[in-house]
Protein backbone atom coordinates (compact mmCIF):
# COMPACT_ATOMS: atom_id res chain seq x y z
CA UNK A 1 0.00 0.00 0.00
CA UNK A 2 2.88 2.21 1.02
CA UNK A 3 4.70 2.03 -2.66
CA UNK A 4 1.04 2.63 -3.90
CA UNK A 5 0.78 5.70 -2.86
CA UNK A 6 4.58 6.44 -3.66
CA UNK A 7 3.80 5.70 -7.12
CA UNK A 8 0.12 7.73 -7.36
CA UNK A 9 2.09 11.19 -5.46
CA UNK A 10 5.05 10.39 -7.74
CA UNK A 11 2.65 10.33 -11.14
CA UNK A 12 0.32 13.51 -9.83
CA UNK A 13 3.86 15.17 -9.57
CA UNK A 14 4.61 14.03 -13.05
CA UNK A 15 1.48 14.79 -14.37
CA UNK A 16 1.15 18.40 -12.76
CA UNK A 17 4.24 19.35 -14.61
CA UNK A 18 3.21 18.27 -17.92
CA UNK A 19 0.57 20.07 -17.65
CA UNK A 20 2.01 23.47 -16.89
CA UNK A 21 5.36 23.17 -18.23
CA UNK A 22 4.40 24.91 -22.07
CA UNK A 23 1.54 26.31 -21.19
CA UNK A 24 0.38 30.31 -20.69
CA UNK A 25 -3.09 30.62 -19.10
CA UNK A 26 -5.31 33.47 -18.34
CA UNK A 27 -7.43 32.91 -15.33
CA UNK A 28 -10.47 35.00 -13.79
CA UNK A 29 -11.03 37.38 -16.69
CA UNK A 30 -13.81 39.33 -16.91
CA UNK A 31 -15.09 43.10 -17.92
CA UNK A 32 -16.76 45.77 -16.48
CA UNK A 33 -20.68 46.68 -17.78
CA UNK A 34 -20.76 49.89 -20.37
CA UNK A 35 -22.84 51.26 -22.91
CA UNK A 36 -22.44 51.07 -26.68
CA UNK A 37 -20.04 53.71 -27.96
CA UNK A 38 -18.30 53.84 -24.61
CA UNK A 39 -15.62 52.11 -23.09
CA UNK A 40 -14.76 49.53 -21.12
CA UNK A 41 -11.84 47.44 -19.66
CA UNK A 42 -10.94 43.47 -19.00
CA UNK A 43 -9.23 42.36 -15.94
CA UNK A 44 -7.64 38.77 -15.83
CA UNK A 45 -4.46 37.03 -14.35
CA UNK A 46 -1.99 35.84 -16.70
CA UNK A 47 0.61 32.81 -15.92
CA UNK A 48 3.63 31.89 -17.80
CA UNK A 49 3.74 28.58 -17.17
CA UNK A 50 6.98 28.32 -19.07
CA UNK A 51 10.65 28.39 -19.03
CA UNK A 52 10.64 31.32 -21.60
CA UNK A 53 10.13 34.64 -21.26
CA UNK A 54 7.10 36.37 -23.09
CA UNK A 55 5.05 39.13 -23.86
CA UNK A 56 1.39 40.42 -24.40
CA UNK A 57 2.07 42.17 -27.37
CA UNK A 58 -1.95 42.84 -28.47
CA UNK A 59 -5.65 42.08 -27.60
CA UNK A 60 -8.84 41.84 -30.01
CA UNK A 61 -12.03 42.18 -29.70
CA UNK A 62 -15.08 42.09 -32.16
CA UNK A 63 -17.17 43.76 -29.54
CA UNK A 64 -15.10 46.78 -30.12
CA UNK A 65 -13.60 49.28 -32.54
CA UNK A 66 -10.28 49.73 -30.68
CA UNK A 67 -8.26 47.75 -28.38
CA UNK A 68 -5.74 48.53 -26.30
CA UNK A 69 -3.43 47.47 -23.66
CA UNK A 70 -3.27 50.43 -20.43
CA UNK A 71 -1.85 50.58 -17.27
CA UNK A 72 -3.86 53.52 -14.68
CA UNK A 73 -1.30 55.33 -12.81
CA UNK A 74 -1.40 58.36 -10.71
CA UNK A 75 0.34 60.45 -11.76
CA UNK A 76 2.59 64.19 -9.95
CA UNK A 77 -0.69 65.87 -9.82
CA UNK A 78 -3.09 63.00 -7.99
CA UNK A 79 -4.82 62.20 -11.18
CA UNK A 80 -4.81 59.01 -12.29
CA UNK A 81 -3.82 58.47 -16.17
CA UNK A 82 -4.29 56.04 -18.72
CA UNK A 83 -1.03 54.88 -19.99
CA UNK A 84 -1.57 52.87 -23.59
CA UNK A 85 1.71 49.91 -23.21
CA UNK A 86 2.96 48.63 -26.09
CA UNK A 87 3.40 45.18 -24.61
CA UNK A 88 3.43 43.78 -20.94
CA UNK A 89 6.41 41.40 -20.06
CA UNK A 90 5.64 38.34 -18.40
CA UNK A 91 9.16 36.87 -17.26
CA UNK A 92 8.84 33.08 -17.22
CA UNK A 93 7.15 30.82 -14.32
CA UNK A 94 5.57 34.42 -13.07
CA UNK A 95 1.98 35.93 -13.37
CA UNK A 96 0.49 39.70 -13.94
CA UNK A 97 -2.59 40.99 -12.48
CA UNK A 98 -4.86 43.01 -15.03
CA UNK A 99 -6.84 44.58 -12.33
CA UNK A 100 -8.71 48.33 -11.65
CA UNK A 101 -6.15 50.65 -11.47
CA UNK A 102 -3.50 48.56 -12.86
CA UNK A 103 -2.90 47.08 -16.33
CA UNK A 104 -6.36 46.60 -17.90
CA UNK A 105 -7.41 45.43 -21.72
CA UNK A 106 -9.07 48.76 -22.72
CA UNK A 107 -12.01 47.88 -25.25
CA UNK A 108 -12.71 51.26 -26.96
CA UNK A 109 -16.21 52.60 -28.85
CA UNK A 110 -18.22 49.27 -28.07
CA UNK A 111 -20.66 48.13 -30.72
CA UNK A 112 -22.88 47.39 -28.67
CA UNK A 113 -24.49 47.41 -24.69
CA UNK A 114 -22.45 44.84 -22.53
CA UNK A 115 -24.77 44.44 -19.84
CA UNK A 116 -23.72 42.17 -16.43
CA UNK A 117 -24.29 38.08 -17.41
CA UNK A 118 -23.30 38.64 -21.28
CA UNK A 119 -20.36 37.51 -22.58
CA UNK A 120 -17.86 38.77 -24.93
CA UNK A 121 -15.19 37.61 -26.69
CA UNK A 122 -11.35 38.55 -26.79
CA UNK A 123 -8.01 36.98 -28.03
CA UNK A 124 -4.61 37.74 -26.50
CA UNK A 125 -1.50 37.83 -28.60
CA UNK A 126 2.01 36.99 -27.33
CA UNK A 127 5.60 37.31 -28.57
CA UNK A 128 6.22 33.66 -28.30
CA UNK A 129 2.94 31.42 -27.78
CA UNK A 130 -0.13 31.00 -29.40
CA UNK A 131 -3.34 33.32 -29.10
CA UNK A 132 -5.15 32.63 -26.50
CA UNK A 133 -8.86 33.10 -27.22
CA UNK A 134 -11.56 34.11 -23.87
CA UNK A 135 -14.58 34.10 -23.71
CA UNK A 136 -15.40 37.16 -20.97
CA UNK A 137 -18.26 37.75 -18.62
CA UNK A 138 -19.19 40.91 -18.43
CA UNK A 139 -20.01 42.14 -14.55
CA UNK A 140 -21.73 44.80 -13.10
CA UNK A 141 -20.26 47.57 -11.09
CA UNK A 142 -21.55 46.01 -7.33
CA UNK A 143 -20.52 42.87 -8.53
CA UNK A 144 -16.79 43.59 -8.47
CA UNK A 145 -15.56 43.36 -4.95
CA UNK A 146 -13.17 46.34 -4.98
CA UNK A 147 -13.83 49.32 -7.97
CA UNK A 148 -10.84 51.52 -7.13
CA UNK A 149 -9.70 54.03 -5.25
CA UNK A 150 -11.82 55.69 -3.03
CA UNK A 151 -14.97 53.97 -3.82
CA UNK A 152 -14.48 55.46 -7.52
CA UNK A 153 -15.10 53.23 -10.49
CA UNK A 154 -11.48 53.23 -12.75
CA UNK A 155 -10.54 51.20 -15.35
Amino acid sequence: MKNFLLVMLAGTALLGACVTSNEMVAREYWARAASKDGNTAVYMTLQNHTAVDDELIQASSDSARAVEIHESRLGDDGVMQMIPQNSVSIAADTEVEFKPGGLHIMLISLKQDLAAGSVITVVLHFKNHDDITLTVTVKDATDMGGSGMDGHTVP
